[in-house]
């Protein structure tokens, strides 16, 4: 029993007696003296590093203090194990650490001074948009037709300009030129020319097309989305507004203590829903979040003709004589056309259309039947086979209690949500160039190889003109975004700290492990500072000022200001609904609403992880 130990001990007494007479033999002390030589003298070495605080070699600069900062951080740590190296080839060693790290900082260095200049010069172009005028490209010795294209970047003019196309009828047509045609193909001067083809629109408009602001197929929305988008269209922009048949609802958008954007919008998709029962169409009025100077870029000029003005041209469509801010289509299309405004601002000072119930109020109706009315039946009852793709608890989904509000207001804010304007264009524009900027650029310059700016020039095609142009701009995919509502929700819902919404995206994870990147939205500091703490995850995140402490929203939204407070947010809700997956808390009304607009946009198959469920389910 006692055998192994014993062997054990006489292996280990003739081990160490081997390794005394080796270690007394004059090659291995000379050895030994050298190393620790060599540990001295690097010693001694990096000492001095210390107290100089820097110091040049070959070229290169380091920092031995901000060697964790430094952008040539593992080349410096590279350089300095070599040095610290007893190996008898260290010399040689030292020759190819330094010509490493000397030709990966010139390579990097160029790079990035290169994608900084693309992305300023981007950014120059979207400053100039805004005011007119830019010092960059002087001060940069660039010229903007070397700009190369950005990827990221939306033509906000061309879009506003094909959407107002597409939502106007052409002449004598029930329908806007909606074909199976994208984009400016239409617009294609072959096509415009042959009569066949004009033949075919003819007969594609007349028989109902759907309209273009739909991505995907019935089976990726919710049921019924491009005819039901279709039908409120065609609702909303009867043939002949003066038909004394036809009658209105004009309401303000609530603007009552407390009520956040996504009440509001609840509100009126409650109030379209009304007037679609009664057959009035909606006109919306005063919308007080668009009540600031970055909407008031409409005057009349002495011809009556628009004009623009300060800031980003909004859009070319009216509120009522004298005013042209306060208004939703500061940032989306308005929900009816100027011809129907202006009949419907008309009536509403006439009493007797009043009285005879032509025109109503928001005023004319209970809160009741506005919150929690009735939802229109022209369809049947299409919520009643949604898709179960919703899942809280580990489970899906298949039926709940409001199945068709959710169906409803999901039609509804899409309808409402269906073009943006120059200036929601452009608030999109300059989020994505702030997030995105730089890894487009870095994209771009690969794709151009090392010589640009040098010898750089854009060629016109038609196949970019009429095709691509119709493309969305470009995101990093797969993209994950997450809502993060805490704060004073916790009086409505349940609150779920950051850690649970991390837990759903690890579980979104492991089925695509490609995903790595997150829009993060929310009001609070500290989800940001705990997103920091997931390093496997790139957060991306618009930069204004957040809540620290408890806060009410109504608070937290004043000290921001009315542009800022109304812009980043709706900024947030885009982004939701372009990204391929979403977690958010259905308790909360903004991730109830950006859930119908994702529903509606081609993303029902993407599913919905949720951290609670809404509270009157």
């Amino acid at each position: 029993m006692n055998m192994e130990p014993l062997n054990q001990k006489s292996l280990e007494r003739v081990v160490s007696q081997k390794a005394l007479q080796i270690g007394s033999s004059f090659p291995c002390q000379i050895c030994v003296v050298g190393f620790l030589s060599g540990v001295c003298l690097t010693s001694l070495f990096l000492a001095l590093l210390t107290s100089l605080g820097t110091f040049e070699f070959g070229g290169i600069s380091f920092s031995a203090i901000s060697q964790g900062n430094s952008p040539l951080n593992s080349s410096s740590s590279g350089f300095i194990n070599t040095v610290a190296n007893a190996d008898c080839k260290f010399k040689r060693n030292e020759v190819v650490a330094e010509r490493w790290v000397d030709s990966k900082r010139s390579k990097d260095g160029t790079d990035d001074e290169r994608v900084s200049l693309l992305h300023s010069a981007w950014s120059s172009l979207l400053s100039e948009s805004v005011d007119g005028k830019s010092a960059f490209w002087h001060s940069a010795g660039l010229d903007k037709s070397a700009v190369p294209n950005a990827p990221h970047l939306e033509n906000c003019k061309l879009s506003e300009q094909t959407n107002e196309r597409l939502d106007k009828r052409t002449e004598n047509e029930r329908l806007p030129p909606w074909t199976t045609w994208k984009g400016l193909l239409d617009t294609h001067p072959a096509s415009m020319a042959n009569e066949q083809l004009k033949y075919f629109r003819h007969q594609a408009i007349s028989e109902g097309a759907y309209p273009p602001w739909i991505t995907g197929s019935d089976e990726e929305n919710y049921p019924l989305t491009r005819k039901v988008q279709r039908d409120i269209w065609l609702h909303q922009h009867p043939d002949n507004c003066r038909d004394p048949n036809v009658r209105f609802l004009v309401a303000d958008w609530e603007r009552l203590p407390g009520f956040g954007i996504g009440a509001q919008l609840a509100g009126m998709c409650g109030l379209l829903a009304i007037a679609i029962n009664e057959k009035r169409v909606l006109v919306t009025s005063y919308y007080n979040r668009a009540d600031h100077d970055g909407c008031k870029a409409l005057e009349i000029t002495a011809d009556n003709t628009l004009k623009k003005t300060m800031l980003l041209l909004i859009n070319n469509h009216r509120l009522s004589a004298g005013s042209y801010n306060s208004s939703w289509s500061c940032y989306f299309f308005p929900e009816t056309s100027q011809e129907c405004r202006d009949r419907a601002f008309e009536l509403l000072g006439n009493k007797e259309a009043l009285e005879r119930g032509i025109i109503t109020t928001k005023d004319s109706y209970k809160s009741k039947e506005i919150w929690t009315g009735r939802t229109p039946r022209v369809w049947g009852e299409p919520w009643s086979f949604l898709q179960p793709t919703t899942e809280i608890n580990g489970s899906l989904v298949a039926f709940h209690r409001k199945m068709d509000r959710r169906w409803w207001r999901a039609q509804a804010i899409r309808y409402l949500m269906r073009f943006q304007t120059q200036y929601m264009c452009g608030l999109m524009n300059i989020a994505r160039n702030a997030a995105f900027g730089k890894e487009a650029a870095k994209m771009v310059l690969t794709s151009l190889g090392t010589e640009w700016p040098k010898d750089f020039q854009k060629h016109r095609s038609d196949i970019a003109e009429f095709v691509w142009s119709s493309h969305r701009p470009w995101i990093p995919r797969p993209l994950l975004s997450m809502h993060v509502r805490m704060g004073d929700k916790a009086c409505e819902m349940k609150v779920v700290e950051f850690e649970g919404y991390m837990h759903l995206a690890d579980r979104i994870r492991q089925h695509f492990p490609h995903l790595k990147t997150v829009w993060l939205s929310t009001e609070m500091q500290e989800v940001v500072d705990k997103s920091k703490q997931y390093m496997k995850w790139d957060f991306y995140y618009t930069n204004v000022r957040r809540q620290v402490g408890n806060m009410t929203m109504a608070t937290y939204e004043a000290s921001l200001g009315r542009q800022t407070s109304t812009n980043y947010p709706l900024v947030n809700f885009l982004m939701a609904t372009e990204a391929d997956f979403f977690v958010g808390a259905l308790g909360s009304t903004w991730c109830y609403l950006i859930d119908g607009m994702r529903n509606t946009g081609g993303k029902v198959m993407a599913g919905y992880l949720s951290v609670n469920k809404d509270r009157f389910w």
